[in-house]
């Protein structure tokens, strides 16, 4: 979850390493701190809270000009948000500096030894014992990376590691298992990061690193092995965006960019996807055909929003496909001892790729014998590599914390899996799927026109601002609607918000129905599924007639709703299984203009970061 950077070559290293954690910032922001290399030795600062305070105390304190460099914006596990615990965290001569994104669940009796041995470590984290161990293993074999090699080994949990040593000037070495670490090849410099955002200003040509290995890296080259010291096998690849995708693009938020952005996010999503024969092509699948026509059963896992993608593609998947489909949420998936074979399909949905609750889901899917197909926006990143079949998502870097373009197109993306397993298995006709994609090429035209009329909506959620409660109703794939709205007045405007299926609203949820409180509530088309609307219709005279204030999102033309919303949303027309992509999109505006009414950080709400590679 932390942002790490690490650089070296012929530049100040202080600038490069500061303007990588800026991009990377999003990922954690209880403190931050750098460490640079000059002048024979180590000179590091760190401060709790945000990335400018630490800018404030180089402002005051300036460190010595050096080449080589590492820096930290920390996400909190072990010890709270104060400038002892940020990192970089140091051995006891100074000589040692090392960041770190993940838990080291053995730390405990690590730290223990350590103290037996006279070791005096300053802080509450378990990144601090990792540079102890480094100073005690350089001492003895004299090389950084055979001393990171070295401590990997002992350590137990999921781990990035970054560090650098006084007396190697020219080198920063890197460690991952289950957590994020990605190279940036350059000119006669080299980096590292947590995110290929950190480097894109620099270079865009980049080195995936696989699970258990350590990278040395020196201006001139990058060095690769496993724990163990042998050499390992890497990938290297071009990103497709430069930093321009990272920047805020005269909004006052990420977020607000990135909301505007998602007609051409769905767009891109969809492109390339009809092969010359005119079929549904994905990314990667190495899986073949004759295995998921034999597929009984789809189980799709994945945590936050991407869970409800997975509420929406259980929908289309079986609609499409007639295969049994169910959607779990990771972090209880292994837990419940689920029932898996050779006949399962795992969808594992993540934006970043790293997200360690989905990760963990995936590799207990495979042990099972399971085939696990992931939807993922970050090309090289764990759960792809890890996956049979890949379908990335084309959305560009998100940035903003609570995510908005990731979940539309990983709607997109469930929907061609869905058609794509309905080709395989002879479920639906070609002129079905093409019918399909039309309706799905429009989609971004469709967003668009939502996004021009959001004005009301803004106006609607700054007189709101003052309320402790709001909550959201939906049926059918209108409930993961309902749910994704509630999340994201959770996130940002830290209200109590609340998603409900329509239909169980009178088995409990209605006692919370009291004079004025709002009620979003998301309609589906009366065409094609009529009955589900007339439903809806009559929740909503319940909740009307228990004084709640209704604020209903329907679509162009359907007039019976008229008489019963006090505040009216329209949306674009569109099939009812494709309805998520237009519906969603005021719920996101209303969630975001309501944070800033509230005086709320946007982009960075409190307590959370963008990849969670935590369990």
């Amino acid at each position: 979850m932390c942002g790490i950077v690490g650089y070296v070559g012929g530049q100040s290293a202080l600038d490069v390493v500061i303007a990588g954690l800026k991009r990377l910032e999003y990922r954690g922001y209880d403190s931050a701190g750098v460490a640079v290399l000059a002048d024979g030795g180590l000179a590091a600062a760190k401060k709790a809270g945000k990335l400018g305070n630490l800018g404030k105390l180089l402002d005051e304190r300036p460190l010595p000009a050096g080449a080589t460099g590492i820096g930290h914006t920390r996400w909190a596990t072990h010890g709270g948000p104060t400038d002892a615990n940020a990192h970089p965290h140091l051995d006891n001569s100074g000589r040692v500096a090392v960041v770190h994104n993940g838990i080291i669940e053995n730390f405990a009796a690590l730290r223990a030894e350590l103290a037996e041995r006279g070791h005096e470590l300053a802080s509450e984290t378990d990144t601090e014992v990792v540079a102890h161990l480094l100073a005690e293993n350089f001492s003895s074999c004299g090389d950084l990376a055979e001393a990171m090699r070295q401590v990997c080994r002992r350590l137990e949990g999921a781990f990035t590691l970054v560090a650098v040593h006084a007396d190697e000037p020219d080198t920063v070495v890197g460690a991952r298992r289950n957590s994020p670490l990605v190279v940036g090849v350059g000119e006669g410099e080299n980096f590292l990061a947590s995110d290929v955002a950190a480097f894109i200003a620099h270079t865009r040509e980049a080195i995936e690193l696989g699970q258990d290995q350590v990278v040395e890296l020196k201006r001139d080259r990058v060095t690769v092995t496993d724990f163990d010291g042998a050499p390992a096998d890497t990938r290297a690849y071009h990103v497709d965006w430069d930093a321009s995708a990272a920047e805020k693009g005269g909004y006052d938020y990420f977020m607000l960019k990135e909301i505007a952005e998602q007609p051409k996010a769905v767009a891109d999503t969809l492109l390339g996807r009809i092969d010359e024969a005119g079929r549904l092509a994905l990314d990667e699948v190495r899986i073949p055909d004759h295995v998921l026509r034999e597929v009984n059963k789809v189980v799709i896992v994945a945590c936050g929003t991407a869970y409800h993608a997975g509420m929406i593609a259980k929908y289309a998947i079986e609609h499409w496909t007639r295969i049994p489909c169910e959607t779990e949420l990771a972090s209880e998936f292994r837990y419940r001892d689920p029932i898996l074979d050779q006949r399962t399909l795992v969808i594992a949905i993540s934006q970043s790729g790293e997200t360690m609750d989905t990760l963990m889901a995936l590799r207990h899917a495979r042990e099972q014998g399971a085939k696990v197909l992931a939807i993922c926006n970050t090309n090289g990143s764990t759960i792809p590599r890890e996956s049979d079949a890949v379908l990335y998502t084309h959305a560009g870097p998100e940035v903003a914390v609570a995510s908005t373009k990731a979940f539309l197109t990983q709607l997109v993306a469930c929907y061609l899996v869905a058609l794509y397993l309905g080709q395989v298995r002879g479920t639906k006709w070609g002129d079905e799927i093409h019918s399909v994609i039309r309706e799905l090429s429009q989609i971004s035209t469709e967003v668009e026109k939502v996004l021009a009329t959001m004005e009301p909506v803004r106006e609607l959620a700054r007189s709101l601002a003052d309320k402790d409660t709001v909550l959201f109703l939906g049926r059918h794939v209108g409930f993961p609607v309902a749910l994704e709205g509630a999340l994201k007045l959770k996130e940002l405007a830290y209200m109590h918000a609340e998603g409900f299926a329509a239909g169980e609203l009178k088995h409990g949820p209605i006692a919370l129905i009291e004079e004025d409180l709002p009620v979003v509530v998301v309609v589906p088309s009366p065409r094609g599924r009529s009955v589900l609307h007339d439903k809806i219709v009559s929740n909503i005279q319940e909740i009307r007639a228990r004084g709640a204030r209704t604020i209903v999102i329907a679509e162009e033309g359907d007039e019976t709703v008229v008489p019963y919303a006090d505040h009216l949303v329209r949306i674009p027309a569109t099939p009812t299984l494709l309805q998520p992509l237009v519906a969603t999109v005021p719920l996101q505006v209303f969630a975001c203009e309501l944070a800033t009414a509230r005086g709320n950080e946007v982009d960075q709400p409190r307590n959370l970061a963008k990849s969670v590679t935590v369990e």
